[in-house]
C-alpha cells in the first residue's frame, strides 16, 4: 500500500473536475508516452512452469486500480500516477510503431514476463493478509501483479479476494450496482450512468431472490465441484471484506467513496458495504450480457423483412432480405476451415409459428417511469438491448507446431474488453491446492483465472455470439398485463427498481429520480408491443443463460485445476461447462484446440430463429421448464470444435460451415479476413515464431479493413476509364498511394500524433457513408435502406462512437456494409460472386452509371474538411484526426490517463509457446 500522507485526511474539496460525470461508467457498461520498458531479467523457472520463459502478457493501463483521496487529487491537479497505475500503458502503446522490428528476444519490451513466481530480487512486497499463515501475496517490482500462494484452499481464495480488493475495490462496487440496476444512486446521475444501468437491468431484471436462486441451483446441480465453488466464493468474499475493514480502519480505502459522499474524509463516518454471494451473480450478469450472449434482434429482423416485402412483394422481397442477411454466406471467413459442417439454427424449409407484426404497429416497451429532475430514458440503452449486433470483440491467432520454427504451437490471443481506468480485468497468479494459473479475471469475479495460462497450457476466448436468444409473441388477454400461457390467462410479473440521486463532488448532475419497470413473463421480459393478425401481443426475449449466469463458474474452476486439464480433450470438457457464447482456444507444447461454448437450445421443428414465434407449447424449446428456464441443449458434438488444425483465427467471425451467423454482416469481407490472410501466409511459409505471429496481429491491428479488402475494387470501377475531374483524380492518387503503403492508420513516427497518408484516410472516412447510401438507397428505397441499417450499421471506423464502450474504444470494423459493397461492386465488375446479393445496386448494375455514382460521392468526400469529418468531442478538437481515432482509458474512478494511438487489438493479450509438458 502506498505510504499515506497528511493529504489523506484532507476534507473533500468543494469541486473536482467531473471525472465520474464525463465517463463514470460511460456507455459500456468502450499511453501513455512512457519510454520503452526494458526487458526484465528472466525469472528462474518454477518447478511447475513448463513455458520456459516464453509466456508473456499485457493489460493496460496498470495493475493498481485503487487510489486514495490524496492520490486522486494529485492526479486530477498534476497528472501524477499512483504506483503501477499506468506502467503497462506505455509498452502496450509502443507496439504500434515497434512491431516491424520485433524479435523473440524483444517481445517483453512490449509485454510482461508471464512466468510463474517472482525471483527474490524482483519482490516488491510480501503480505500475509489479515495475518493469515496459509497464504501470501507477493507483488513484483515491475508491474505490481499479485502472486498469491496458499497452503490451504480457503487461504488461497481468501488471498485472491484480498488482492482483488486491493486493486479494484471501487470498480467492483460500481459493477455490483450496475448488475442490480442501482448505479445512479451509488455513483451519481450522469447520463452515462443512467444509460448503463438501463441497458443492463433491462436484460437481467433480477430480484435478490433470483440472484440467490442462481447460486443455489449452480451448487445443487454440480455435485462436489459445486460445493467447492461455493466454498471458494465464500473464502474469496471473506478476503474482500477483510480488506474493506482494514482499509476503512486504516483510512486508505479508495478516495471515490469520499467524492461520491459515502465516506467522510475528516470523521471517517459512512460505510463501505461488505460484499455478499449475490453480488457475484450481479457482477456475472453484467459480464455475461456484455460479452457472452448472442442472438436476439428478431423484432428488428421482422421489421426489415416487412419493408423488403413491401418494396418488392413477398417472394422477391424475402429473397432480397435473405441475401442481405447472410445467414450462411459461402464467402465468409470461418474458424474451422477444413470444411466440416456444424448445422445450427438453419433456415427451415417450411417455417412454423412465425409471428410477424402487423406493419406499423411495433412499439418499444418503456423502461422508465415517474422520472423527475435529470432522470429520463436513454435511447442508446434500449437500442443496445434489442439488437443482434452485440459488440463481441477479442481475437485469437493460434498455429500448430507443425508450422512453427520450434515445433511447438504458438498462440497470440486475448479479449477486447474496451479501455477503462481502472481496467475491467485484473492480472493475478494463483497457486494453491487444486489451482495453478496466471492471467486475467474480471474484477470481483477473480476467485479463478478466467483467461490465461496453467502449468503447461494456455487458453483464451473470443465472443462467438451464436443465437441463444429467441423472441416470443405472447397473446394478451384481459388487459395489457395479462397473457395466454398454454391457454391460461396469466398475470405478468412487475419488477421495479427505484433510483434517486443528488449532486456530489464527483458528479455534479442535478438531483433526479426514476423508476425502472420491467414486465416479466414465463417467456422472459417484455421488449415490445404490437399486433399480429389484429391480435394484441407483447414480444418477449428468452435467452438460455437467463437465470443461469452463475453456472459457468464450474468451467472456470476446471480450467484452473492442473489435475483436470491435461490436454485438448479435458480442455474442451472444461469449457463445455461455460454457458456464455464464447470461442475457446487452447495451446500446450504439443497440441492446439478450439471449442465453441454456450447453451444452444433445441428449437421446435420448423421454428425460424430469425423471427418472433408464437408463445405456444408447439413452438417452445424442447423440454423447456419455465420455472428454471432449462431446456434441452444441442450436444457437445454439435458445437464447432477442432483439435490440431493447422491454424485458427478468430475475430468474432463465423465459427464453421452451416453454423448460422446470429449477427448480421458475416459475409465476404469481415475483419477476421485481416487475420486469416496474414496467418495463412505465415503458415504456408512455415517457421512461425512468437514474434512473427505477434507481428501479424499488430499489422492487422493498424489496418483499415475497408482499404485492404474493398477499396481496390472500388478503384477498379473508378479507373475503368480515365478520371478527368481534377478533384476526383487527386483523391484517387492519394487513395492509391495509401494502398501501396498498406492501408494502415498509423503515425508518421512514434508520438507524432499525425497519420501518414492522413488525407487518404480522411477521404475514405468521408466517402464510405456517402458511397454506401448512393450505391444502395436508390434501389432499396429509403424505408428498406433505413430498416437494414437498423440491423447492421453502415460503418464502424475507429473514430465512430460505436459499440458498448462508445468512441475512443479501439475495437473497429466488426460491423458494417463492407460485404454488401464488396459483393455488389464485384458483381458489377463481372467477377464471380458466391451467394451474391439478390440484385445489383450500384448504378442499377451498369458499370458506367456505377462509376458516375462513385466519382460523384468521391468528389464530395474529398471536399470535406477534417473538421467536418472529425467534428470533435470532449477529448478532441474538431479536425484532429489522430485524436478522433485514439484510445482513451475511460475513467471509472478518479484516476485518468492520456490518449494513446489507435490499435485494433485485445485489451488483455497473451503471447505463449510452451516448451514441454507434464
Amino acid at each position: 500500500m502506498p505510504r499515506r500522507t497528511p493529504l489523506d485526511r484532507l476534507r473533500t474539496p468543494g469541486r473536482l473536475p467531473g471525472f465520474l460525470k464525463s465517463a463514470t461508467v460511460c456507455a459500456l457498461l468502450a499511453g501513455l508516452l512512457s519510454p520503452l520498458t526494458q526487458v526484465a531479467t528472466a525469472q528462474a523457472a518454477e518447478a511447475n512452469d513448463y513455458c520456459g520463459g516464453q509466456c508473456s502478457d499485457i493489460l493496460p493501463p496498470g495493475q493498481n486500480g485503487n487510489a486514495t483521496l490524496a492520490q486522486i487529487i494529485l492526479n486530477q491537479a498534476f497528472g501524477t500516477q499512483p504506483d503501477h497505475a499506468e506502467d503497462q500503458l506505455g509498452p502496450y502503446n509502443n507496439l504500434a510503431k515497434g512491431y516491424p522490428t520485433l524479435t523473440n528476444a524483444t517481445i517483453n519490451t512490449f509485454f510482461n514476463d508471464a512466468s510463474f513466481g517472482v525471483t527474490a530480487d524482483q519482490v516488491a512486497s510480501t503480505l500475509q493478509p489479515a495475518g493469515r499463515t496459509d497464504v501470501k501475496i507477493v507483488r513484483d517490482k515491475k508491474t505490481g501483479v499479485p502472486h498469491i500462494t496458499g497452503t490451504t484452499r480457503y487461504g488461497t481464495e481468501f488471498g485472491a479476494g484480498y488482492a482483488a480488493a486491493q486493486d479494484r475495490l471501487w470498480l467492483m462496487d460500481v459493477f455490483r450496482h450496475v448488475g442490480r440496476g442501482q448505479l445512479t444512486g451509488f455513483a451519481g446521475g450522469a447520463a452515462s450512468n443512467q444509460g448503463l444501468e438501463q441497458q443492463f437491468w433491462r436484460n437481467a431484471p433480477y430480484t435478490e431472490a433470483d440472484l440467490q436462486a442462481q447460486i443455489d441451483n449452480a451448487v445443487a446441480t454440480s455435485g462436489a465441484r459445486g460445493q467447492q465453488a461455493l466454498a471458494d466464493v465464500n473464502a474469496y468474499l471473506d478476503g474482500i471484506n477483510s480488506y474493506i475493514d482494514a482499509s476503512d480502519s486504516g483510512r486508505y480505502f479508495p478516495g471515490e467513496y469520499v467524492l461520491t459522499g459515502h465516506k467522510d474524509s475528516i470523521t471517517n463516518a459512512g460505510t463501505i458495504d461488505h460484499f455478499k454471494v449475490t453480488d457475484m451473480v450481479a457482477l456475472a450478469s453484467v459480464i455475461g450480457a456484455l460479452f457472452g450472449s448472442g442472438g436476439g434482434g428478431e423484432v428488428n429482423n421482422a421489421i426489415s423483412l416487412l419493408a423488403a416485402q413491401e418494396k418488392y412483394g413477398v417472394t422477391e422481397g424475402t429473397k432480397v432480405w435473405e441475401s442481405f442477411r447472410e445467414r450462411n454466406d459461402a464467402e465468409a471467413v470461418v474458424t474451422v476451415h477444413n470444411g466440416e459442417s456444424f448445422p445450427y439454427a438453419t433456415k427451415p424449409a417450411n417455417p412454423q409459428g412465425t409471428a410477424l407484426p402487423d406493419a406499423g404497429t411495433v412499439a418499444a416497451e418503456p423502461l422508465i417511469y415517474d422520472a423527475t429532475g435529470t432522470g429520463g430514458p436513454a435511447a442508446t440503452a434500449a437500442a443496445a438491448a434489442t439488437t443482434s449486433a452485440k459488440r463481441g470483440m477479442s481475437n485469437a491467432l493460434v498455429v500448430n507446431g507443425a508450422h512453427t520454427a520450434s515445433g511447438h504451437p504458438v498462440a497470440v490471443f486475448g479479449p477486447q474488453t474496451g479501455y477503462f481506468a481502472p481496467q475491467l480485468l485484473l492480472l493475478q497468479e494463483i497457486q494453491g491446492p487444486g489451482i495453478s494459473a496466471r492471467g486475467a479475471s474480471f474484477a470481483g469475479l477473480s476467485m479463478y483465472v478466467e483467461l490465461g495460462r496453467g502449468q503447461d497450457y494456455a487458453w483464451s476466448a473470443t465472443t462467438s455470439g451464436q443465437d441463444i436468444i429467441d423472441t416470443y409473441a405472447v397473446e394478451l388477454c384481459q388487459d395489457d398485463y395479462h397473457y395466454l400461457y398454454h391457454g391460461t390467462c396469466t398475470a405478468m410479473d412487475k419488477v421495479e427498481q427505484k433510483n434517486a440521486w443528488k449532486p456530489t463532488t464527483a458528479d455534479s448532475t442535478a438531483a433526479g429520480s426514476y423508476t425502472m419497470r420491467v414486465w416479466r413473463t414465463k417467456y422472459g421480459p417484455v421488449t415490445h408491443r404490437a399486433t399480429v393478425g389484429g391480435k394484441k401481443v407483447a414480444y418477449t426475449t428468452l435467452r438460455s443463460s437467463y437465470l443461469h449466469e452463475a453456472d459457468s463458474i464450474i468451467g472456470f474452476q476446471m480450467l484452473n485445476d492442473p489435475d483436470f486439464v491435461k490436454g485438448p480433450d479435458t480442455f474442451k470438457e472444461a469449457v463445455q461447462h461455460i454457458n456464455y457464447t464464447f470461442n475457446w482456444f487452447y495451446a500446450d507444447s504439443q497440441h492446439t484446440a478450439y471449442y465453441n461454448s454456450g447453451d444452444n437450445p433445441v428449437r421446435a421443428s420448423g421454428v425460424d430463429a430469425e423471427f418472433p414465434v408464437w408463445a405456444q407449447a408447439a413452438y417452445d424449446w424442447k423440454n423447456w421448464n419455465p420455472t428454471t428456464n432449462t431446456a434441452d441443449y444441442t450436444p457437445a458434438s454439435q458445437h464447432p470444435q477442432s483439435v490440431d488444425q493447422d491454424y485458427y483465427i478468430s475475430w468474432n467471425n463465423k465459427q464453421a460451415k452451416d453454423y448460422t451467423s446470429a449477427p448480421w454482416g458475416e459475409g465476404s469481407v469481415h475483419r477476421g479476413n485481416l487475420l486469416e490472410d496474414r496467418v495463412k501466409k505465415l503458415v504456408t511459409a512455415g517457421g512461425v515464431t512468437r514474434a512473427s505471429l505477434t507481428k501479424a496481429m499488430a499489422d492487422a491491428a493498424l489496418t483499415d479493413l475497408r482499404a485492404e479488402d474493398v477499396l481496390p475494387d472500388l478503384l477498379k470501377v473508378v479507373n475503368s476509364s480515365t478520371v478527368t475531374d481534377s478533384t476526383a483524380a487527386a483523391a484517387v492518387t492519394k487513395l492509391q498511394t495509401w494502398l501501396a503503403n498498406g492501408g494502415k492508420r498509423t503515425e508518421t513516427s512514434a508520438g507524432s500524433k499525425t497519420y501518414a497518408d492522413a488525407d487518404a484516410i480522411r477521404i475514405l472516412d468521408a466517402w464510405w457513408p456517402l458511397l454506401v447510401q448512393a450505391e444502395f438507397q436508390p434501389g432499396l428505397g429509403s424505408d428498406l435502406f433505413t430498416a437494414i441499417t437498423a440491423n447492421l450499421p453502415v460503418d464502424e471506423s475507429p473514430s465512430a462512437a460505436h459499440g458498448p464502450t462508445g468512441s475512443h474504444a479501439g475495437s473497429s470494423f466488426q460491423y458494417g456494409w463492407w460485404s454488401y459493397v464488396d459483393k455488389d461492386i464485384r458483381s458489377v465488375l463481372g467477377q464471380s460472386v458466391q451467394d451474391p446479393l439478390a440484385r445489383q445496386y450500384c448504378g442499377g448494375g451498369v458499370l458506367t452509371a456505377c462509376r458516375d455514382t462513385l466519382i460523384s460521392t468521391l468528389k464530395t468526400a474529398a471536399g470535406k474538411t477534417a473538421a467536418q469529418v472529425y467534428p470533435g468531442d470532449a477529448l478532441c478538437s474538431a479536425g484532429n484526426q489522430w485524436c478522433a481515432d485514439s484510445i482513451f482509458q475511460r475513467p471509472l474512478g478518479g484516476i485518468k490517463h492520456g490518449n494513446i494511438s489507435w490499435q485494433n487489438r485485445p485489451t488483455y493479450q497473451q503471447v505463449v509457446e510452451f516448451t514441454s509438458h507434464r
